[in-house]
């Protein structure tokens, strides 16, 4: 059994951990709210842009399908995954499942005859594919923890190059949607071609295009014409795009630490109990076996 000084200094040190990891949750949850509030603020922009996107691509017609971002490649070879990971760690399993879905989609796109080029965002993804021995064609660090729009742009102009230039057949993003600081949902989206349905709006349900319709609609006049405008705002579509995965990343990855921090320090409590419990015991052990040496002392004088 441990002496009771061996206890006393483990306790001491499961307690200074215990004091990190509750700084760390603290922090996590401060940065969470204003993650949250910086979501809530992308949505009108994104909505916005969406519906500008989809009047713009209405008025065009069939002159929407000639645009390099809107049109398929004959022959789809080669598919770009972008994964967005954070650039820290301690949020228990939030960086390694987007890795292993990246890895797991590219396998099957390998089963289908494609060949995976990879992107990825923040050091985590970063170091984690290039461990796995996977070469990068793109890496983005440094900003996970706090995405700015240029960053979405840097990203997006790389793959907009890249699939305009034949590099990329198709460019896919995976990364964990924010539901609740308790909940990281793994999403694969498709990037580049962008579908007509999701231009037009056919992908959002009957709901959103009954609350549309309900209200007046004003007779637009394009100027310049609507392909031109449809031309510039795809790319800003590719754009906001990326910024929302990259912002709920963020959320979700503080969401992911605040748990996994809240979890670490009550596993710290625990594990002081068991401590508390186990030096309670060796020195009742001590004072057992001091008794016992007084009393065979008194027994060999009498």
């Amino acid at each position: 059994m441990a002496s009771q000084r061996d206890v006393k200094n483990k306790i001491a040190s499961v307690k200074n951990i215990q004091k990190i990891t509750r700084a760390m949750e603290m922090v996590a949850a401060a940065r969470l709210r204003r993650a949250e509030q910086r979501i809530e603020a992308l949505r009108p922009y994104a909505d916005a842009l969406r519906r500008m996107t989809r009047q713009a691509a209405q008025a065009a017609g069939a002159e929407a399908s000639r645009l390099p971002l809107l049109s398929e490649h004959e022959n789809v070879e080669k598919v770009g995954l972008l994964l967005v990971t954070g650039d820290r760690g301690l949020a228990g399993g939030f960086n390694s499942q987007i890795v292993r879905a990246g890895v797991r989609i590219s396998g099957e796109l390998g089963e289908e005859g494609l060949k995976s080029e990879w992107y990825a965002t923040g050091r985590r993804g970063v170091s984690s594919l290039s461990f796995r021995g996977y070469d990068l064609s793109g890496s983005y660090t440094g900003f996970a923890d706090r995405p700015a729009y240029a960053d979405a742009r840097s990203i997006a102009d790389d793959l907009i190059q890249a699939y305009i230039d034949g590099e990329l057949d198709r460019v896919e993003m995976v990364y964990n949607s924010y539901v609740s600081p308790l909940t990281q949902k793994v999403t694969h989206e498709r990037l580049l071609p962008i579908s007509q349905a999701t231009i037009t709006g056919e992908e959002e349900g009957e709901d959103s295009e009954e609350g549309e319709q309900s209200g007046p609609k004003a007779l637009v006049d394009y100027e310049p014409d609507p392909e031109e405008i449809l031309k510039r705002l795809v790319p800003d579509y590719v754009e906001i795009s990326i910024y929302r995965a990259l912002v709920e990343s963020t959320a979700g990855f503080f969401g992911a630490q605040m748990t996994a921090m809240r979890s670490a320090s009550e596993n710290a409590g625990e594990i002081i109990t068991d401590y508390t419990l186990q030096m309670n015991r060796a020195r009742q052990a001590e004072i057992t076996q001091e008794i016992m040496e007084v009393v065979a002392g008194a027994e060999g004088l009498s």
